[in-house]
């Protein structure tokens, strides 16, 4: 049995806060929005949440760009709204990480403009600009958005600053140690204010090969992808272990890292006893649906359930090894809805293959966590022009597309399939035309494939995708099973069909078994089912074999 810590108990909810409820009808989300919904929360057993960033921004990527650490965003509340939301949480029980945003800031931040107002300044080196004798771009990375990871400075002819997302991200410069101290002072007030933790976005990115050395081009705009250079690379521990040591460790911290890349050899590093992060996200197979994560306007991949068992054990399997612990999740709010992304046939999107995927990821061994609407079964949209959408990557997508060769029509398909949008409607919390988010208008259009899919209709009923995910949280905390799901190894059962995932979580003497069906056939395992604990529809069961109607889960002893 692994020694457990106390964030191993954790069940989390994301709350992407633009579109969880709005409260004063301006149409966005709030704080006190969230803070009317906390009885939702608690009573679907949550224990923690995740706020993607409250922080003041311009919003060009949706808060991901922070022209200021230390102050709330006018459009989500002020300050006191936060330490009212913090108060209510503890009072529930409920623990609360931020996002911690720290890659890049908003071009709009007060560094950064008196970086381009002064270059002689402190603040100018908090950056990373670079001036070239020809006048052209310092070399040929290409930004994860598309384009140059290089923009000209205004009135510095031959000068560029670096950014690895939108022009609208400059990049922070963590070689230099005054900007790390800035950092790090910053992290600790918020953690003396009495927040759990962190989700740690892009943190792989904090180091970059200094040569700044042009690389062969990947694609027809004569770019090579910044992540050859800027990913993962060689002295990134260092940032990594003084960052944990000057912050969380200090306060027992948890903290989750967005940690794209990492390889097998350096999950110890990682996520290990001594790890730089509590957890990081299990993203094995997040990106499943697509060619190429990087470029996925190239359109859908053709994947199997095959290949998702390899992606989702081996990632088991590796953090075992090292007795860690992997932070399970099916969507977060740059992914499209799983019940779109991985039931590819509209006819089989349904609560019950819903139910299906909760059970495949929620009983791994890790920490689970639920994206807001998730836990209700809600899907992807379907928009009819580029015109309806908001996010930055998608429109980037689309111009790439475009300028590779795709028809408007082929662009636009890629777009509504993968675009961030998907994942960023309101959530739904009745059948009315604004869901229950507003009584204004909605800043992005409401999701339009929404039939009996919402809070009201489901809360209060038994066969729903919602009632099942309660019940999913429960058998976790449950004291019969809460250690054996927790602290309990993991064992891929592989003598079933290529469309059942399989397997089984064992403490001691203490074996449960998890089958579930991802296919449109029915498909029969072999199992003598003692105990009965959980499935999403009724069971077929004779002469010690268990026959799976299509997307049937079940969990028995």
């Amino acid at each position: 049995m692994t020694q457990t810590k106390w964030w191993h108990n954790e069940v989390i909810y994301q709350v992407y806060p633009r579109s969880f409820q709005d409260s004063n009808g301006d149409g966005i989300g709030d704080l006190q929005g969230i803070i009317s919904r906390l009885d939702y929360l608690q009573d679907l057993g949550v224990t923690m949440i995740w706020l993607s960033p409250i922080f003041k921004s311009p919003m060009v990527d949706m808060g991901y760009d922070i022209s200021d650490y230390q102050d709330i965003d006018p459009q989500f509340g002020t300050m006191a709204d936060f330490d009212e939301l913090l108060a209510e949480t503890k009072r529930r029980g409920i623990k609360i990480i931020l996002d911690l945003v720290v890659n890049h800031t908003s071009d709009q931040h007060d560094w950064f403009q008196q970086a381009l107002a002064d270059p002689t300044s402190k603040y100018h080196d908090y950056y990373i600009f670079k001036t070239t004798a020809d006048g052209k771009e310092p070399n040929n990375w290409r930004g994860i958005f598309g384009g140059s990871t290089w923009t000209a400075v205004p009135n510095e002819p031959g000068t560029y600053f670096f950014h690895t997302f939108a022009p609208e991200q400059p990049e922070l410069n963590w070689e230099n140690p005054a900007l790390r101290r800035e950092i790090y002072d910053m992290i600790n007030w918020w953690l003396e204010k009495g927040i759990a933790g962190w989700r740690v976005d892009a943190i792989t990115h904090l180091k970059k090969d200094l040569d700044w050395a042009s690389i062969e081009a990947d694609g027809d705009d004569g770019l090579a992808n910044v992540i050859k250079k800027g990913q993962n690379r060689p002295g990134i521990d260092d940032f990594l272990l003084e960052l944990k040591q000057e912050t969380f460790d200090k306060y027992g911290a948890f903290t989750i890292g967005e940690a794209y890349g990492v390889p097998d050899e350096d999950l110890a590093k990682y996520i290990g006893d001594d790890g730089y992060f509590s957890t990081i996200f299990d993203f094995s197979y997040m990106n499943i649906d697509v060619r190429d994560v990087n470029d996925w306007y190239l359109g859908q991949a053709n994947w199997t359930t095959a290949d998702l068992k390899r992606a989702l054990f081996h990632a088991q399997d590796q953090a075992l090894s090292v007795d860690a612990y992997l932070a399970t999740v099916l969507e977060n709010h740059d992914q499209p809805r799983v019940l779109s992304k991985l039931v590819s046939d509209p006819q089989w999107q349904t609560p019950q293959a819903a139910k299906a995927l909760a059970t495949m990821y929620f009983l791994l061994r890790g920490v689970p966590l639920i994206y807001q609407g998730q836990e209700i079964g809600m899907k992807n949209f379907h928009r009819q022009s580029m015109a309806e959408f908001n996010d930055v990557s998608s429109l980037d997508n689309y111009r790439m597309a475009i300028a590779a060769g795709f028809s408007e029509e082929q662009a636009l398909a890629s777009v509504n399939a993968k675009s961030r949008d998907n994942a960023r409607v309101p959530m739904q919390w009745d059948d009315s035309q604004t869901v229950g988010f507003t009584t204004g208008t909605p800043w992005l259009k409401i999701g339009d494939d929404r039939a009996g899919i919402s809070v009201a209709e489901e809360i209060n009923a038994d066969d729903s995708t919602l009632t099942f995910y309660r019940d999913l949280v429960a058998l976790r905390q449950n004291e019969r099973f809460h250690d054996l799901f927790v602290a309990g190894d993991l064992i891929e059962v592989s003598d079933v069909a290529d469309d059942v995932v399989a397997f089984d979580r064992v403490l001691g003497d203490e074996t449960v078994h998890v089958r579930v069906n991802l296919g449109t056939q029915t498909q029969s395992v072999a199992g003598t089912l003692t105990d009965l604990i959980l499935t999403n529809s009724e069971l077929t069961v004779s002469d010690d074999v268990i026959t799976l109607a299509p997307y049937q889960a079940v969990v028995y002893r």
